[in-house]
């Protein structure tokens, strides 16, 4: 055959192989995947007929974790909640730890991806050894002599993805760092949602401090004026020492509130990442109220709520798990490779006449296991039912915790203007208390129950609204918090 024609035949045959290695990398043993289907309710339940969306803005969702969680406690406008809702990321150690597991997963795609290249090695050695030349019948004395051998091999190894082993790895790695980068959000997301609970029911305490100090002094008063009357003899000394009960009993109430405060104080100092020690929180003037949150359609959950983003994402990972599990089935190809230089001296080692090399290949198949790639593949495919499970749980918890909020703000709404309307029962009851009290038509003791009666009252008011509050931010919560959209990672992409 003439020269040009066996130059285009080597062309074309290793055109073939390539092609043919082309094909086979291009395979892909994972099932195609598709996010599981959940069943989706067209409206909240719970949620106010005023917040109410048409039908037609219902749409299938897919999840966004990459949805800032957002400054969502701003719309409380309270700047020291600002303030303290700004040192979250700086200091808390959850979130800390959440971001260090975040960045491990993000190592373990970059370890993942250094599959698909050649491993290059080099292992420079000298070794002198010292022979003996045994004797003969021309030389009768034995000889020895010493000798020193220098090389430096290169050796290369690499493993083609024929079956798309390592692109499904790869993939798996990927995903898991999406699915951790979610749960840094969700962690995030948490720990904002607490220390805003803990600073509303902290304020609220200060407001039940607020009125127990304040009914203080108007029980001093009242034991004063009632002391002035025991003198003119227009009350009883029963009087007079109901009056000190009541007054002594409202003063260990206010201290008791002292326990509960230092509590949240510490609790929150901790959520900070600060020393209980050094923290504090100046009491002020109660300024509560719920803001209304709009709660969109349930769809819209799914794409707001990290922890099911972060469910998602690891079914997804399960399915690429099988992929990796069935390449199993198919022979392992292995290319080696190894050029270096090997000789007596070391002045004249990079040489022409002392280059070795070899060139070669080795194909791995599993004959006979006992059925144990079976039994691997199996687990992959278990593992990705019980994902799809995990991730359906928890889109049903998250309707959940939603219709809980939704249902709570509106009872607690509800009960809250029965209970105002109590205490301003209360009020008008303790006046004509008093007034008859004043006239001689009533006995003190009318008067004491009267402004216990009242007291009560407010303080169960207050009690509501600390329920409300915190039901407020839980619902903030239970949707996922904030609608801005954040930045993720290039390297937490598949």
């Amino acid at each position: 055959m003439p020269a040009p024609f066996a130059s285009r035949a080597s062309l074309f045959q290793a055109l073939a192989i390539l092609s043919c290695l082309g094909l086979l990398a291009g395979c892909n043993l994972a099932p195609v995947y598709a996010q599981p289907t959940v069943q989706t309710p067209m409206a909240f339940k719970e949620q106010p007929p005023q917040q109410a969306r048409p039908s037609e803005d219902w749409k299938p969702a897919q999840p966004r974790d990459a949805m800032a969680r957002g400054r969502w406690w701003e719309m409380f406008q309270d700047p020291d909640l600002d303030a303290l809702e700004a040192q979250v990321a700086v200091g808390n150690q959850s979130l800390a730890a959440a971001l260090a597991h975040f960045q491990a997963a993000r190592a373990v795609v970059k370890q993942s991806q250094a599959q698909y290249y050649p491993t290059v090695t080099a292992s420079p050695a000298v070794s002198r050894s010292r022979q003996f030349s045994p004797a003969t019948a021309n030389n009768p004395k034995p000889a020895s002599f010493t000798a020193t051998s220098y090389s430096l091999p290169f050796d290369a190894s690499w493993e083609p993805d024929f079956w798309g082993g390592i692109r499904n790895s790869v993939q798996a790695s990927s995903l898991e760092a999406q699915a951790t980068f979610a749960e840094l959000g969700n962690v995030r997301l948490t720990v904002q949602a607490e220390v805003a609970v803990d600073y509303f029911q902290l304020r609220v305490l200060d407001g039940q401090k607020q009125l127990l100090d304040t009914a203080v002094q108007d029980y001093e008063e009242s034991l004063k004026l009632t002391q002035d009357q025991a003198n003119s003899g227009m009350a009883s000394g029963q009087d007079v020492e109901q009056a000190a009960t009541l007054l002594d009993t409202t003063r260990a109430q206010a201290t008791d509130l002292g326990i509960q405060r230092a509590l949240l104080e510490h609790a929150i100092a901790t959520l900070l990442g600060r020393p209980a020690s050094t923290f504090a929180i100046a009491s002020r003037a109660l300024d509560l109220k719920p803001v209304p949150v709009p709660v969109g359609v349930p769809s819209q959950l799914l794409e707001r709520r990290p922890d099911i983003a972060a469910a998602e994402r690891r079914v997804a990972e399960a399915n690429a798990r099988i992929g990796v599990a069935r390449t199993a089935y198919f022979p392992t190809t292995l290319l080696g490779a190894s050029v270096g230089y090997q000789g007596a001296s070391l002045g004249n080692l990079v040489s022409g006449s002392n280059l070795i090399w070899s060139l070669g290949a080795s194909l791995t198949q599993t004959l006979f296991d006992g059925g144990k790639l079976k039994a691997i593949t199996e687990q992959a495919r278990a593992a990705y039912q019980g994902t799809v499970a995990d991730y359906r749980q928890t889109v049903l918890g998250a309707f959940q915790d939603v219709e809980d909020n939704l249902s709570t703000l509106r009872i607690l709404d509800m009960e809250l203007r029965q209970q105002e309307a109590a205490v301003a029962s209360s009020r008008r009851y303790l006046a004509f208390a008093v007034s008859r009290y004043q006239s001689g038509l009533d006995i003190y003791l009318d008067v004491i129950t009267a402004q216990t009666s009242l007291l009560g009252n407010q303080r169960t008011a207050m009690g509501l609204l600390m329920q409300q509050m915190t039901a407020n931010v839980q619902l903030v919560k239970a949707l996922g918090g904030g609608w801005d959209r954040s930045y993720t990672p290039a390297e937490a992409k598949p």
